[in-house]
């Protein structure tokens, strides 16, 4: 999230919180597809991280951007933190660690969604090159130590380090040490929302496997294939992971609403000044916990807005649904894991056969699964046999359903191309994890430097 909310609007009552989740509810000729990406940036002289401040810099290059598309900057006291088109059409943040991230515009197919990327990209490293630095698409940072990792002065941040290493042994590393690419899709009814989450939560460990690249720490094998996905099973279980009443038939926008308000709260921001408030849920918030703690200590939908966004379960639920589980790649990857979600759920043909084919798969073995894969990937076992078939259907119903859309690009092909990096990863039964490995033990002779010269944007 590029920037905090500051809706000051104040909050009557708790049903107010369930309706404005609910007024995500949009007519389907509206849903919109919206893609968000992260990267590394390293310097290429010696693949060390770029630092915040500087002549080159995260800094340095946040303003150049701003001077090159003319986006308004975000700022967190003196210092520059993002961008934000002035429409909503996209933004631009940094996360704790100074990898980059786009959150796209929200755009009605996978090729303008390839077009957007290609252009910001481009953008970047017209910016970029003069000061000698590029970036690094995979899901794990694969050489620099903590210690060595830049700390972006961003206040919820801050909030954030202190807290981590009390709820968890990783957060620390899920902040600073990894990226993503996540999508984020609309729904039209409640029940709409209940199947797509349904759906998307049993499968969110397949993407995780699917898109597996963070094999490496510290210059070396970590004997995972996602890294990333098994930092995330000792962030904050409170706020991440699987969500158990998902997988009931009767759930709804209230039963997350529920389940948020007793998860403990980040902040809250008076007069552009961060309150650490990890203290207390935001039930107990509600119900004036911060009273005499803070001068304007009242609940405004600001305030909610901006926890919504400090949850991190596998599929984050605001107005709309995003999906979380999959590690950064390459270029073609950030095309790839859109079309993926796209292509089971805004298709109702594909999103019944997904639902019946996922059905009668319980909590236990979902749980189970997102165990196993960081480390198993695709090799992981789903009820007797490899994930590797389950992965096989699932890219079908998905392609099935990007080509029922029928979005053509001007050579009259649809949007099920971009799931080609996925047709490569089932046809050579191997995720890029596995290809990095591959050329670590071979060409690149046991060294991790080669990454940063093949995997750059």
């Amino acid at each position: 999230m590029a920037r905090d909310t500051t809706d000051q609007t104040p909050i009557a009552s708790v049903q107010e919180l369930t309706n404005y989740i609910a007024a995500g509810n949009k007519p389907k000729e509206r849903f919109r597809i919206g893609t968000e990406h992260e990267k590394f940036a390293f310097f290429r002289a010696d693949n060390n991280p770029v630092p915040y401040a500087g002549e080159a810099s995260i800094s340095a290059l946040l303003k150049g951007l701003q001077a090159k598309n003319g986006w308004d900057p975000i700022m967190d006291g003196e210092n520059i933190i993002g961008l934000a088109e002035q429409h909503g059409m996209g933004a631009i943040s940094i996360e704790p660690g100074g990898q980059f991230e786009l959150s796209g515009a929200p755009l009605e197919t996978i090729h303008e969604t390839c077009r957007e990327s290609n252009s910001h990209l481009a953008t970047l490293r017209e910016i970029a090159e003069p000061m000698g630095i590029r970036f690094l698409g995979i899901g794990g940072s694969p050489k620099w130590t903590l210690a060595e990792t830049p700390r972006m002065p961003k206040s919820r941040y801050d909030i954030m380090t202190r807290y981590m290493p009390k709820v968890g042994t990783k957060g620390l590393d899920m902040m600073y040490r990894t990226c993503t690419i996540q999508v984020n899709l609309d729904f039209s009814s409640e029940a709409d929302m209940q199947k797509k989450m349904r759906v998307s939560m049993k499968l969110q460990s397949l993407a995780t496997a699917l898109f597996a690249s963070s094999p490496f720490t510290e210059g070396q094998p970590n004997g995972m294939l996602s890294w990333r996905g098994d930092i995330w099973r000792d962030t904050d279980n409170r706020r991440s992971g699987l969500l158990d009443f998902t997988f009931r038939d009767d759930f709804g926008f209230q039963h997350y609403m529920e389940w948020a308000l007793d998860v403990p709260m980040y902040f809250i921001v008076r007069d552009g000044h961060y309150h650490d408030c990890t203290h207390v849920t935001f039930r107990q918030f509600m119900n004036g916990a911060l009273k005499g703690e803070v001068v304007a200590w009242e609940p405004t939908m600001g305030d909610w807005t901006n926890h919504l966004s400090t949850l991190f379960p596998d599929v984050r639920l605001k107005r709309f649904l995003e999906m979380r589980g999959a590690d950064g790649g390459p270029w073609r990857r950030i095309c790839a894991l859109p079309a993926f979600w796209v292509g089971l759920l805004y298709d109702e043909a594909a999103l019944d056969a997904a639902d019946q084919l996922t059905k009668n798969w319980t909590l236990a073995e979902v749980s189970a699964l997102r165990d196993a894969v960081p480390t198993a990937g695709l090799k992981a076992e789903f009820r007797g046999d490899a994930l590797y078939e389950t992965a096989r259907e699932i890219i079908g119903i998905s392609k099935a359903g990007l080509k029922s859309r029928h979005r053509l690009n001007k050579e009259g092909q649809d949007e099920s191309i971009f799931l080609s990096p996925l047709d490569e990863v089932m046809a050579k039964k191997a995720t890029l994890a596995e290809d990095l490995l591959a050329r670590y033990n071979g060409r690149w002779q046991h060294s991790v430097e080669p990454v940063f010269e093949e995997y750059q944007y």
